[in-house]
């Protein structure tokens, strides 16, 4: 029998007022997880670029018994929205015992996949066993360009069959890329063959630099200038970062703590050796899972993380632009070996994008990014 007293609401109207209801409560609602950093391909903007016979990394990453100890854990603290990431995480043998173990849970999962590696018996389990969404990642909309990118003969093949076998089995599905020099002029083609599938399709033209350091993908970065002329060409772009300024006018921030986002309030992430951190770029602190309990690393842990301070006076403290603009402590670790200092890249599309929308800015004299 059904009930009347309980109203069919939209899932975006229900995500809101879920998230909304917690915000205040840090409560760790979304969380992601590396399985694995290990990789089939070997991608050139790649900020992890491990291989998938990396023997050291193998040896190092969770077992199936401790992930499956860590889902517990999480969904004992409230989480709801899992990400599933890599590397390429089904590359591991034992995923879909994984991938199962937490569907069984009741988490909403979402699995990033390059799709080479979709095989039938993956595609009836995840039939079976239904994700919140599948995202994979295009590295081009021709063999030649996806092949330059992903760097493996053969692979633009096995995505496509990948996107098939998913289609055939109903599978909620969407497409993305990230847009590089060598994939730039393929974009809005990636687009076309996404929507013509039925299919969302997002990118994103940022790339970050390496976990180790190097500065290797950096080399395939596109200009400040060209990011905001793709924003520009896409009504559907121009409209999200529209409503997101006209959200975040107004709004304050603090400017004395370093973090302003939800990263270890209502989000986490874990890598493939157990190490517990605010977010999947801000790596360092972190907190070692396999020595105490997710419980301790959420209370005791990110706390402290998330009291740090500026130590120095930087324009980004007082910067108009924040919600335009990817400047985040981790990003700033990353590109710069200093979670306090301005990423010039970030800083540059903010303000480009601000003039482009037409808003007027009084940007702090001390930014090296005016234009």
């Amino acid at each position: 029998m059904e009930c009347p007293h309980i109203p069919n609401i939209k899932y975006g109207e229900f995500s809101k007022r879920l998230h909304d209801k917690v915000a205040d409560q840090r409560i760790p609602i979304t969380g992601t997880i590396e399985v694995t950093a290990r990789c089939n391909l070997h991608c050139a903007h790649c900020y992890i670029n491990l291989s998938a016979g990396d023997q050291d990394a193998l040896k190092r990453e969770l077992s199936r018994q401790e992930l499956c100890g860590i889902i517990d854990q999480i969904v004992d603290q409230g989480c709801l929205w899992l990400l599933f990431t890599g590397g390429e995480p089904l590359i591991r043998p034992d995923f879909l015992d994984i991938y199962t173990y937490a569907r069984n849970k009741g988490l909403l999962i979402t699995l990033f996949t390059n799709g080479t590696t979709i095989t039938p018996r993956i595609a009836d389990q995840l039939a079976e066993w239904r994700p919140f969404v599948v995202e994979i990642t295009l590295y081009g909309r021709t063999q030649e360009t996806y092949e330059r990118v992903a760097g493996i003969p053969g692979s633009y093949g096995h995505c496509m069959r990948g996107i098939e076998l998913l289609l055939e089995h109903k599978i909620p599905l969407k497409l993305k890329s990230m847009v590089l020099t060598l994939n730039k002029h393929e974009l809005w083609d990636m687009k076309d063959f996404a929507e013509g599938l039925g299919l969302d399709f997002r990118y994103d033209p940022v790339i970050n630099i390496r976990l180790d350091g190097s500065q290797k993908p950096a080399e395939f970065r596109i200009s400040p200038q060209e990011i905001v002329n793709m924003d520009m060409a896409d009504e559907k772009r121009v409209k999200e970062w529209s409503e997101l300024c006209e959200k975040s006018r107004g709004l304050q921030i603090n400017p004395e703590y370093l973090y302003q986002c939800s990263a270890g309030i209502s989000t986490f992430h874990v890598d493939p050796y157990g190490q517990l951190s605010v977010c999947e770029m801000a790596r360092v602190p972190s907190y070692n899972l396999r020595q105490g309990t997710f419980h301790k690393g959420w209370c005791d842990f990110m706390p402290r993380v998330l009291v740090q301070k500026w130590t120095q006076q930087v324009p980004c403290q007082q910067c108009e632009l924040i919600s335009l603009c990817a400047q985040c402590p981790g990003f700033a670790q990353l590109e710069n070996g200093n979670q306090e200092a301005p990423v010039e890249y970030v800083c540059q599309i903010a303000h480009l994008r601000a003039e482009a929308l037409g808003l007027k800015v009084n940007s702090p004299d001390s930014c090296g990014s005016r234009i």
